[in-house]
């Protein structure tokens, strides 16, 4: 039986440094965490943006950047990437939300090792700053693309930016590696080891569930990612030969043989598949939660749904191979991955379909959180339903170096946990700041945002099927893809007014901080635990009272109950579904 003893406790912080800089408590670490994400999400919009106008307008001279060059451009390109997965997705929706709300979800008075969990924010932010000055160093940032293929990213005469710039991009993988690999062990060791009395796996929320399968889900990625960051570091600087060939550069002969590039697609996308999991695991469990809360019904398929986030933890792993169809892979070798891409397909569509079974018939309240609920279900649907083409070898092939592959894991793996954050942040905003953030701006930001969303990737596929090659800093110039710069300039508009609004929402989220109304203890009238104590929480979550739980996270709509809701904590005597 798990249990909620403070083994781990510690006294409430005095001075301003160890409250909110150097802090040991979870939840001003889980803050840090989604505010680093709030500066790197901005950063990543500027460098898209920059993409964007460049596409439409290539000599166009801008302020402070200047002339984007093609080199610049693929610096651009490699720097949004890079920031946006490892910066946004996997840092707020399991560092920000997950470290503030997992111990409160399931009765814990903090996470197992707050040290540890102080050393992966400030190991984490170690990174991001390091990535941030390979803008500033001799070359520039690399143009290697996010995925840092060999022997480009191998070979430090290989084009601009792979110098200086590029040992810095792989040194912040590497300790960005080491921070995840701290905050999944802790995040599995809180879970399973300090869960209130009563709080059995399956009455945990399944926002905890997939926090959960995420950090065992990173435990196994990140590992194999740092292991090839360090093997990368020792080709380009120390004359080993493992991801590099025998190969000509420029008309000279590199003193390297036997290597492999493909040995790096193997280790690199056996992370990188997960990872897209890593990013989205958590949104679904937001989702789940928030669909369940305001269309006051209980989850459809609770224990189906907590089968099917196991199945895609398990999935994620032996599937990356789909991204090496174009490597020369054996035919066969692509036939079985092309088959468990396929069947990946199945555990989200069990999760889709229950989402929908949760909505069917139920009185839905149609306020902020639930609208961007919604909109992740929306996306994730539409970006999934690209996947089963780029699944199969025969169709991946043709597409995979054009525009439909952009608009497919933008659609699914980034604004769908885009939009999982957004209705993360206007949920639990009460709870975090004790205030309301404004229902009218938030309205106004979700439905320019989803618009804008669906504007600016839906039209990448067709471009992709029109051959609208990726990766290309211009091309304005060629004669077959003349007919398609109408739609790339929508699509560049779209994307300046989409940027534009998010400026709303930022206003919205500090302003309500200070200036908002006051928020009830429980405002969504929810049932999980983190709304039983006070608002903004107390230092050790529950004021000195360890709660006992009695039902399940999602007693919606009980017959015979007082209220339409049954807390988890109520006593046993209070009926339940």
């Amino acid at each position: 039986m798990a249990t909620s003893a403070p083994v781990h406790a510690h006294a409430a912080p005095q001075g301003f440094i160890r409250k909110y800089i150097f802090s040991l408590d979870h939840k001003v670490i889980g803050l840090q965490y989604y505010f680093l994400a709030l500066v790197a999400v901005f950063v990543g919009m500027f460098l898209s943006l920059l993409m964007r106008v460049h596409m439409i307008w290539p000599t166009a001279i801008l302020p402070i950047v200047g002339e984007i060059k093609p080199e610049t451009y693929l610096s651009i390109l490699t720097m949004h990437g890079t920031i946006m997965v490892f910066f946004v997705l996997t840092t707020a929706p399991q560092g920000g939300f997950g470290n503030y709300f997992l111990p409160i979800q399931i009765g814990a008075p903090d996470m197992a090792f707050p040290v540890l969990n102080m050393l992966s924010f400030w190991t984490t932010f170690v990174a991001f700053v390091v990535l941030l000055c390979a803008f500033f160093v001799t070359g520039g940032a690399p143009l290697h693309g996010w995925t840092g293929y060999a022997p480009l990213s191998a070979l430090t005469n290989s084009g601009p930016g792979e110098q200086l710039g590029a040992d810095l991009w792989i040194t912040s993988i590497a300790i960005f590696c080491v921070a995840s690999l701290m905050g999944a062990l802790n995040f599995i060791t809180t879970t399973l080891d300090l869960r209130a009395k009563g709080m059995t796996m399956f009455r945990m929320p399944l926002t905890c569930w997939a926090w959960f399968i995420t950090a065992i889900l990173g435990l196994l990625a990140f590992g194999v990612l740092l292991s090839a960051g360090i093997l990368l570091l020792l080709d380009r600087n120390l004359g080993t030969s493992f991801y590099v060939p025998l190969v000509v550069v420029n008309g000279q002969v590199m003193g390297h043989k036997g290597g492999s590039p493909l040995l790096w697609q193997h280790l690199f996308w056996f992370f990188g598949h997960p990872e897209v999991y890593i990013a989205i695991l958590p949104g679904m469990g937001v989702a789940s939660q928030l669909l369940s809360t305001f269309a006051r019904k209980p989850i459809f398929g609770y224990r189906a749904m907590v089968y099917a986030i196991m199945a895609i933890g398990i999935l994620g792993f032996v599937v990356w191979g789909h991204h090496m169809f174009m490597s020369g892979m054996s035919p066969y070798s692509a036939f079985a991955f092309s088959i468990m891409t396929m069947a990946i397909g199945v555990p989200s569509a069990i999760k889709t379909f229950n989402w929908l079974g949760t909505l069917y018939k139920a009185k839905i309240r149609f306020q902020t959180p639930m609208l961007y609920a919604i909109g992740f279900v929306s996306l994730f649907v539409s970006g999934g339903l690209s996947g089963p083409f780029l699944a199969q070898p025969v169709l991946d092939i043709p597409l995979h170096d054009t525009a439909f592959v952009v608009g497919h894991f933008h659609l699914i793996m980034g604004v769908a946990a885009i939009f999982g954050m957004f209705a993360g942040t206007y949920y639990w905003f009460p709870k975090m700041f004790g205030r309301m953030m404004n229902e009218t701006l938030g309205r106004i930001h979700f439905v320019i945002t989803l618009i804008g969303t669906y504007a600016i990737f839906m039209p990448m596929h067709y471009l992709g099927m029109a051959a609208q090659p990726r990766r290309y800093s211009q091309f304005t110039e060629l004669a077959y893809l003349q007919h398609l710069l109408p739609l790339n300039r929508f699509m560049t508009y779209a994307a300046i007014i989409t940027i534009a609004a998010q400026f709303i929402f930022l206003i919205n989220l500090f302003w309500s901080m200070f200036k908002g109304p006051k928020a009830s203890d429980n405002p969504w009238e929810s049932t999980t635990l983190e709304w039983t104590t006070a608002t903004p929480p107390p230092h050790d979550n529950f004021g000195g009272h360890t709660p006992v739980v009695y039902h399940g996270p999602y007693e919606y709509s009980v017959p015979g109950a007082a209220k339409d809701y049954v807390m988890q904590t109520d006593p046993a005597g209070v009926a339940a579904h």
